[in-house]
């Protein structure tokens, strides 16, 4: 006889209480460890970020793009333009980009990334044309405290100028362009209606 064979014959001679207990224990494990996988799936720690799909662009109107991606199984939609002047040129620095972003939970989100790491609790004085924004500063990025404030200076103005402390206490000062805005807020507007 096989181990388990002589396991089984042990269990129902000697003690068939004991055989009963382990038959009903199993059957009631068994739905659980069916699930396991699924639960462990829809139970992720809530520090892990879930990841964007690859942008689609909608289309370019003069200097700015306007784009969507897929968060969380949501469209998210925005507009983007790079800094047409940065000064002074800072070694390693990254993109330098201002982005206005809809997403459904929540609107008209302006932000410029500065391509380097901002001091702590730095101010950043934004301005659209002679319109001053209330930016404030989070890591590699400045928001406006306001972004449908912010959203409605970029639509009348034709520049955005970004004075900000940087890499070893110089002033840095980046410039981006406004022709095309218009057309791409529009464009993410009609990609992601309010609702």
């Amino acid at each position: 006889m096989r181990r388990h064979e002589i396991g089984a014959l042990v269990c129902h001679q000697r003690r068939p209480y004991v055989c009963a207990m382990r038959a009903v224990f199993f059957l009631l494990a068994l739905p659980l460890l069916a699930t396991a996988p699924a639960w462990a799936q829809s139970h992720k720690p809530a520090a892990v970020p879930a990841k964007a799909d690859a942008a689609k662009k909608i289309n370019s109107f003069d200097d700015w793009t306007a784009a969507t991606h897929t968060e969380a199984g949501q469209t998210v939609c925005y507009a983007f333009v790079r800094a047409s002047h940065s000064a002074p040129a800072i070694a390693g620095r990254g993109e330098v980009v201002l982005t206005v972003t809809q997403r459904p939970s929540g609107r008209d989100a302006v932000a410029i990334s500065a391509g380097f790491a901002y001091p702590a609790n730095a101010s950043v004085a934004v301005q659209v044309d002679q319109t001053a924004l209330d930016f404030y500063v989070a890591g590699r990025s400045a928001f406006a405290r306001d972004g449908h404030a912010a959203a409605i200076a970029l639509g009348h103005g034709k520049q955005v100028t970004a004075r900000s402390p940087g890499p070893r206490k110089a002033v840095v000062t980046d410039t981006f362009s406004l022709k095309g805005f218009g057309h791409a807020y529009e464009a993410i507007n009609k990609a992601c209606p309010p609702k």
